[in-house]
């Protein structure tokens, strides 16, 4: 049990204003919160049992910078495709993507070397227990982002399509320019 307080205090309180919470508040105000939610959560299971498992196994070595790297490259990729769609091929790409796969890949990289995910790390080396610590990263995750996705339903109501995907692709470049940035601090 002290695990999953651990890791649910730790993950809940780090990913409150975390740019992963932003990129579900955009996603949510694109598509329906069904499939941005079950992304959510295959990602999380992904991304945090991945950490767990090299948490026990490893106690903590991860070469954070290279998966940072990615993560910041794969944002601005998403947020310049975002804004290269046309709107005259709008439901051509929404029948040529699946929701559900799009955020997914988005969450999985944008967790790989982020803080919840080094913290998951950190505390299922020191416990040593994995199932606790991934229940309660979990959990702590789904609630978290689950307050983005209130909201990004919210924004879907009152903003237009068009400044949506503005908006998120804005989103998407900040966050990978904040990761790059990250990289040289």
């Amino acid at each position: 049990m002290e695990g999953f307080l651990a890791a649910f205090t730790l993950v809940f309180f780090a990913e409150m204003g975390d740019k992963t919470q932003l990129i579900v508040m955009a996603f949510t105000a694109r598509y329906s919160w069904r499939p941005v939610m079950a992304a959510v959560l295959a990602a999380t299971l992904a991304n945090h049992g991945l950490a767990v498992l090299l948490g026990v196994l490893l106690g903590g070595l991860l070469p954070e910078t290279e998966m940072r790297f990615v993560g910041s490259a794969a944002f601005i990729v998403f947020g310049l495709l975002t804004l290269r769609e046309g709107e005259d091929d709008k439901d051509e790409v929404r029948r040529s993507r699946s929701p559900f796969w799009t955020v997914a890949l988005t969450f999985f990289l944008g967790e790989m070397g982020d803080k919840t995910q080094l913290a998951v790390l950190t505390i299922a080396a020191d416990r040593g227990a994995w199932l606790p610590v991934l229940a309660g990263s979990t959990a702590a995750m789904l609630i978290a982002d689950g307050l983005g996705v209130l909201l990004g339903a919210k924004l879907r109501r009152h903003v237009s399509p068009r400044r949506m995907k503005q908006i998120s692709a804005l989103v998407f470049i900040l966050c990978g320019l904040a990761g790059f940035a990250s990289l040289f601090a």
